[in-house]
């Protein structure tokens, strides 16, 4: 009998040694938080998405178009309303010969579009994230992390940016960034600028921010004057149509 209870008792105190041995489970990473409340599986899930857009900085109207971007981000294409056309493929880009602008053409391809894809692109190959700590605009509201790149990762790996995830909601509501596809880093970050993601609209289950409002931003004051806005209508996933992301003969090429 003592010998049956003192076994019994190496046992049982065995087993608890193991459970309380057993690791905790890995907290969610700010990437992985975020991914989950911009529902990043249902996104990607559907073939591609299209929406209007309208973007206007100073006072002028830059964008003005229909856009159509496959959820996996490797091609798009913006129907201008004024008939012409940009196209991008990967790497290549291909536009209407009687674009108003040939020189915003590669910047207009990425730029944008990446903007909207960004809560589905915070875990792809090459990015490296980094602590970063806001001292100034709602530190108890936002948490905050510097994402960099890879050298040789995409169009432009010198570009920076600071995101900013809701603490409640993990959604993505601000970021910081520079843009070095038309300037050196060193330029660019003499006037980084800050975008503001606003009035979150469900399609499918996926939130998506139908309002962007652009600002100045720097370290010490973050978010400053507003500079231009943004403002995305009739949102929908589809299926690709044939011929949407194919150019026309006389297209131009980048």
């Amino acid at each position: 009998m003592n010998l049956l209870r003192k076994t019994s008792l190496s046992v049982t105190a065995l087993t608890f040694a193991f459970m309380g041995c057993k690791s905790p489970q890995k907290a969610e990473s700010f990437v992985e938080k975020a991914e989950i409340a911009h529902q990043k599986e249902a996104f990607k899930n559907q073939e591609a998405i299209q929406f209007d857009i309208a973007i206007q900085f100073g006072g002028k109207d830059i964008m003005d178009g229909t856009m159509t971007l496959l959820t996996n981000s490797s091609k798009g294409a913006i129907a201008l309303k004024d008939g012409t056309k940009i196209i991008y493929d990967n790497e290549k880009v291909y536009y209407s010969p009687d674009i108003a602008s040939e020189k915003s053409v590669r910047f207009n391809a990425y730029t944008w579009s990446y903007f909207f894809m960004f809560p589905y692109k915070m875990s792809d190959e090459g990015t490296i994230w980094s602590p970063y700590d806001n001292n100034v605009t709602n530190k108890e509201q936002f948490e905050t992390q510097k994402l960099t790149f890879k050298s040789g990762t995409g169009d432009a790996p010198d570009d920076w940016y600071v995101v900013y995830s809701n603490k409640e909601t993990n959604l993505i509501e601000q970021l910081a960034y520079i843009v070095t596809i038309k300037s050196k880093k060193e330029e660019a970050e003499k006037e980084p600028h800050g975008i503001q993601y606003k009035k979150f609209e469900t399609v499918n289950g996926v939130p998506i921010a139908t309002e962007w409002q652009f600002g100045s931003w720097n370290e010490k004051e973050e978010f400053g004057a507003t500079i231009g806005n943004a403002s995305l209508s009739n949102i929908k996933f589809i299926t690709v149509e044939e011929g949407i992301f194919t150019p026309g003969k006389d297209f131009k090429t980048i």
